[in-house]
């Protein structure tokens, strides 16, 4: 009983580790460890923090207000703000889902070949693996897909730390690359990549509707929420950790998600065959929670939307469950159906414009956070940001705005070739 409650407590925090921990976040890490080594660890930690602020923020207005953040936006900012959120939420939709499905067919074809060709085989295993997310999803409900995201964690989790411990560190360079905020020449792209990789973007807004299931409230639901996201952040920071000590002990040429089965067959040559296998096990238990986790938690927001548009009061949106409405099931059936053409083609542009849409979307959510957050009519006294909660988001908005408009220039010189 008592393993029952704790994880019930930490549920939540745990899908935010499992969903927010994906390919790109495991890619960037281990290419920055190897390019630049153990001296950028200090930004997994960071980057954790961070999102930590931003999420307890979602959390705490809600917990004071009963209503989610995109309904606290839509009643204080405005309606305009949902319809531009709707046209974002649809393109991010798009590209995000695509680089999951072409994530999981290269993790599928890299365990289990099925044709010689291995396009094909990534193609096949993608489609599977979209499909197999919608219909876990669709049939097997909260509970179902809660047990099935701690499996995934924990096999991801212990895969990566196994392959990280058996390879050998200068451990005192690793506590240094920890405690000591260092850029060395070179790496200050990597820093701002895994800084913003680190923890999800949009998916971050998925932890609302995660404690709605709980039927989380009050200051009483805020200190379990901090509870809980310390649990993931802490395993999100770990498993970044993992991955840049993992990365720097070997070369890594090139990029994209082919990465993975490059990196792995030069950890046979250090830690033998089986930790390769290890490896890939933990490296498909990754991407496929991460798609798992996008497929059941985008929905929400396009059923929030929805309810928002016809009307209904809160209490009435209140007593609602999400995933039973037509919305939730039409957009889970978008996106596991609409991004699948991306299996077919280049996906380097799709990439690039998918990272200027998560790029951009941190400073939006730091600033509304620091406007909702600070109003004491609004969210209370007791709810209302402390200095370092404001500290923290400032800091979010700096950093992310730069580095969102950073991305966005050079990607779309490089998507039209400028």
């Amino acid at each position: 009983m008592k393993n029952k409650r704790l994880l019930s407590i930490i549920g939540p925090g745990i899908l935010v580790a499992a969903t927010g921990v994906g390919a790109g976040d495991m890619l960037t890490a281990s290419l920055g460890g190897s390019v630049v080594g153990v001296t950028i660890l200090w930004a997994v930690i960071l980057g954790a923090v961070l999102k930590w602020f931003l999420n307890e923020g979602i959390a705490r207005w809600q917990m004071a207000t009963g209503t989610t953040l995109l309904e606290g936006w839509t009643e204080k900012l405005g309606s305009w703000i949902q319809w531009v959120f709707l046209f974002y939420l649809v393109c991010w939709t798009f590209f995000t889902g695509g680089a999951l499905i072409t994530a999981c067919g290269v993790a599928g074809a890299g365990l289990f070949p099925l044709t010689n060709d291995p396009v094909t085989s990534k193609i096949i295993w993608g489609i599977v693996h979209s499909g197999l997310g919608l219909v876990l999803v669709l049939f097997g409900g909260f509970k179902l897909f809660e047990k099935m995201m701690s499996a995934f964690i924990g096999m991801m989790f212990l895969a990566v730390i196994f392959t990280a411990a058996m390879t050998k560190h200068d451990w005192s360079a690793v506590g240094r690359g920890i405690l000591i905020p260092t850029i060395p020449e070179g790496g200050l792209g990597w820093v701002l990549g895994i800084l913003g990789g680190v923890g999800g973007t949009v998916t971050l807004l998925s932890y609302g509707y995660w404690i709605r299931e709980k039927g989380r409230s009050g200051i009483e639901g805020v200190k379990t929420c901090r509870l809980d996201l310390t649990v993931g952040y802490v395993m999100t920071a770990l498993f970044g950790i993992a991955m840049v000590l993992i990365g720097s002990k070997v070369q890594i040429t090139g990029g994209g998600a082919n990465t993975a089965p490059i990196l792995a067959e030069q950890l046979a040559q250090i830690i033998g065959p089986t930790g390769k296998w290890i490896f890939l096990i933990g490296f498909w238990g990754a991407v496929f929670s991460s798609l798992l986790g996008v497929w059941q938690s985008i929905p929400y927001l396009f059923a929030d939307f929805i309810l928002l548009r016809q009307g209904l009061s809160q209490e009435e949106r209140n007593t609602i469950n999400y995933t039973k409405t037509a919305p939730y099931k039409i957009y889970l059936f978008t996106i596991a159906i609409l991004p699948l053409p991306i299996l077919w083609l280049p996906v380097k542009q799709a990439q690039l414009i998918y990272a200027v849409l998560g790029s951009l979307f941190m400073p939006l959510l730091a600033l509304t956070l620091l406007i909702l957050n600070n109003h004491s009519s609004w969210i209370g006294e007791n709810f209302r940001n402390k200095l370092i909660a404001n500290i923290a988001l400032i800091l979010t908005l700096v950093f992310f705005g730069y580095v969102g408009y950073s991305q966005a220039v050079d990607k779309i010189r490089l998507i039209f070739g400028l």
